[in-house]
């Protein structure tokens, strides 16, 4: 497929992924599969002396190759601000360059890159996908590590706190296509636990072999970034379905309740409940904070929880005009008539779940019929267990 530009735009295909291995192979496999593509790479391991280095390279081998200076002290940052002008130079090559195949540094998340693109790219460029390189075979390792990048080697930027498990996480969750390469010989066991995974953590994506004609023509199908942006938002975001342990032992527990948790109690549970699934994310409400819609993500045993805003249920009428579409359709379907969207929604996915265990946890956190039977305005009174997490400076 050579992928005709639309408009004069050139198409851009972002590969991302923490499988360094895996990533190389994908990208090198689509500079072979679309004549006339070139991939940009920038190499943030030497960010800690101050540059990053640029490699442009066709299926030939490699084209160019410059340094950017930091921003900021933060790796991405010089990457963001060096990455358009250089795709815009290839958009300018007179149609030379058919496919500008964007791979990013290990621990880079597509989301921030793919949102760069369509805000700079003007007339110029168009996010044609986003693909995440996947080893199957590594994939409950990854998910399940809870090092940060920092001591991984892996971090953007001196203040980067993420942690391997929920960056690949989050790599995993944003792409609607992932390409899979084959495993090492004696992985089976691994692989087939890792495919499981993938269809219950991401069951929209398009899992394409990284050796078969599907990854062409995936690099051209389109991206649309607002709705893979509200794709992953709390209030709106498409997560897995109930699914029984397969053949794997590859399980899903989607836990949905309307009764507000007691924050002490919760506090005291998060510990057993981040440590109880390689991957758990949603959204939840707390009694005291009850106007407030709360994320939650976990993989690797450890967890981030934040504000997403306000609950459209406290909102008054006239600022419901200021809400996404995708938003007030979300709330909508989960309405209820004395908490609106108020509610929580959690999902946990790992081999080896105790359902029954994690729904007893859950439940026991929530509030008594008596505290629950004494109203909104003695809820806001009990303890603010999640102060230090939530309104930290």
């Amino acid at each position: 497929m050579t992928g005709d530009r639309p408009r004069n735009q050139l198409p851009v295909a972002i590969v991302a992924g923490l499988h360094s291995d895996a990533r190389r192979e994908v990208v090198e496999r689509l500079l072979r599969a679309v004549p006339g593509s070139v991939a940009l790479h920038h190499d943030l391991a030497g960010a800690r002396h101050g540059t990053v280095l640029r490699t442009v390279r066709d299926a030939t081998g490699p084209v160019s190759s410059g340094e950017t200076p930091l921003v900021n002290d933060c790796a991405c940052c010089a990457l963001r601000e060096d990455l358009v002008p250089e795709l815009t130079r290839l958009a300018d090559d007179g149609g030379l360059t058919r496919l500008a195949v964007v791979e990013l540094w290990d621990s880079v998340e597509p989301k921030a890159m793919a949102e760069v693109i369509a805000a700079c790219g003007g007339d110029t460029l168009a996010v044609s996908a986003v693909i995440t390189a996947v080893d199957p075979a590594l994939v409950l390792a990854y998910l399940g590590n809870g090092d940060d990048l920092a001591e991984a080697g892996l971090a953007a930027a001196p203040t980067d706190q993420r942690t391997v498990g929920d960056t690949w996480a989050r790599q995993l969750e944003y792409a609607p296509v992932l390409a899979l390469v084959d495993s090492d010989e004696g992985a089976a066991d691994d692989e087939a636990e890792g495919r499981a995974l993938l269809a219950q953590l991401h069951p929209t994506a398009r899992r394409v072999g990284a050796g078969s004609g599907d990854l062409a023509r995936a690099a051209f199908a389109g991206f649309d970034v607002e709705a893979a942006a509200a794709a992953q938002h709390p209030a709106c975001a498409l997560l897995p379905q109930d699914t029984d342990p397969d053949e794997s032992g590859v399980a899903t527990l989607v836990w949905h309740r309307r009764r507000p948790f007691h924050p002490e109690r919760l506090y005291a549970a998060l510990e057993d409940l981040c440590c109880a699934a390689a991957r758990s994310r949603g959204r939840f409400w707390l009694a005291d904070r009850p106007d407030t819609l709360l994320a939650w993500e976990a993989a690797g045993g450890a967890l981030c929880v934040e504000s997403a805003g306000p609950w459209l249920a406290s909102l008054p009428d006239a600022a419901w005009e200021l809400v996404p579409p995708v938003r007030r359709a979300a709330a909508a379907l989960d309405w209820h008539p004395d908490h609106g969207d108020c509610c929580q929604h959690l999902v946990f996915t790992s081999p080896g779940l105790d359902r029954e265990g994690l729904e007893q946890l859950l439940d026991s956190c929530l509030l008594t019929d008596a505290e629950y039977g004494a109203g909104p305005e003695s809820w806001r009174r009990l303890p603010a267990a999640f102060g230090p997490l939530l309104d930290a400076a």
